[in-house]
């Protein structure tokens, strides 16, 4: 059983995303926080396009679970969405760091980046729902997975363009869909 299931085994939520979604994310961030206990911000040696291609490893492991209908190593498809939350996350702290910044981070200060990523994950996440009225709760996590790969893809592409966009949101913004998209298919995963 993974760790998502059993918190929802704790907690009854039906139809409440604000609630749903932060019991995912708590769920994320005490996962998030153990490891950076275990390894502290090894992390930060990644280059941003690193993390984007640990998200596609991820995101790819999934579908490709979704298409067989089968998998060979125990890991569960919770756990791959829970990393890439996590992954998003730490690309947006990488962001928002420097080469000057240092490497290994306070674990107090790793929180609060967390917190901050989180909840302007969030904010995004509520006026989007808001506008377009819980689509994301009819939607199929096959669907969801594949939004994933094409924010994954849109980022690379901007990666290859060295950051620059003509119209399009920055690779900050699809970050943090892909976090959203992955706490909904968590949601619907554990419902």
């Amino acid at each position: 059983m993974s760790l998502i299931s059993c918190y929802y085994k704790i907690i009854v939520l039906k139809n409440n995303t604000t609630e749903e979604y932060k019991a995912v994310i708590k769920v994320c961030k005490e996962l998030f926080l153990k490891k950076t206990k275990d390894y502290g911000t090894a992390w930060r040696i990644l280059r941003l396009s690193s993390i984007t291609d640990q998200i596609y490893i991820k995101a790819q492991r999934i579908r490709s679970i979704q298409e067989k209908g089968t998998q060979l190593v125990a890991d569960d498809i919770n756990g791959e969405f829970i990393g890439i939350i996590n992954y998003c996350i730490i690309a947006l702290m990488q962001l928002d760091l420097t080469e000057t910044d240092l490497m290994e981070i306070p674990f107090e200060e790793v929180e609060t980046l967390y917190e901050k990523h989180y909840q302007e994950t969030f904010n995004l996440l509520l006026a989007k729902n808001h506008d377009y009225g819980e689509a994301w709760r009819e939607m199929r996590v096959s669907s969801i997975t594949d939004i994933v790969l094409m924010k994954l893809f849109r980022v690379k592409q901007i990666e290859d363009n060295k950051g620059k966009t003509i119209i399009s949101e920055g690779v900050g913004a699809n970050y943090q869909d892909m976090i959203n998209y992955s706490v909904f298919a968590l949601i619907k995963l554990t419902l």
